[in-house]
């Protein structure tokens, strides 16, 4: 979900036109469906923004101020919809032990005092996030793999610390190894 891309992440994918007022489907690839409401803009890219006029969360549909037909709707099929750090920072709650992606990309993974890596990203795979870390040159030079998949919950992960950036783990070395 969330490489970086200049600041701004991509929270969702516009899909198909639906019936004749230009409504949309919307594939949200967010944590947080209530950042899309009406009167909010959404950037295209880096220059281009949409501002919703409408949403149905239940049918997951949207519609965009100025696009009131099927054939204006169409061009935004595919389209992805981005917003930036900062606006998620301020309009999506944390609960506790919640970490935003971007937060968690950069994080150094510690296992026994060991760095075994990098996290270059998340990636979910059905209800379980994994951390895809870009193995530690030392370790790479001794023949492990390049890079490998961490389950990011428990028992894996002991420790998440952000400000530090480094995330704790358990088990990881085994899955390296196993890599």
């Amino acid at each position: 979900m969330s490489k970086q891309s200049n600041k701004l992440l991509h929270i969702a994918t516009i899909g198909k036109s639906v019936g004749l007022g230009g409504d949309m489907k919307l594939h949200i690839k967010s944590d947080f469906p209530e950042q899309f409401k009406k009167g909010v803009s959404f950037f295209i890219n880096e220059n281009e923004t949409l501002t919703l006029s409408d949403i149905n969360h239940e049918r997951a549909l949207i519609k965009f101020v100025g696009y009131n037909s099927p054939e204006d709707a169409k061009k935004l099929t595919n389209k992805n919809l981005y917003t930036t750090i900062e606006r998620t920072r301020k309009e999506c709650r944390l609960e506790k032990d919640e970490y935003f992606w971007f937060d968690i990309e950069g994080c150094s993974v510690v296992e026994d005092g060991k760095v075994l890596g990098i996290v270059d990203e998340l990636d979910r795979m059905g209800i379980t996030n994994y951390l895809c870390v870009i193995t530690d040159e030392t370790l790479v030079k001794s023949g492990f793999a390049k890079s490998f998949l961490i389950p990011f919950r428990e028992p894996f992960t002991i420790n998440t610390d952000i400000k530090e950036k480094i995330i704790t783990v358990i088990g990881a070395m085994d899955i390296l190894e196993a890599s």
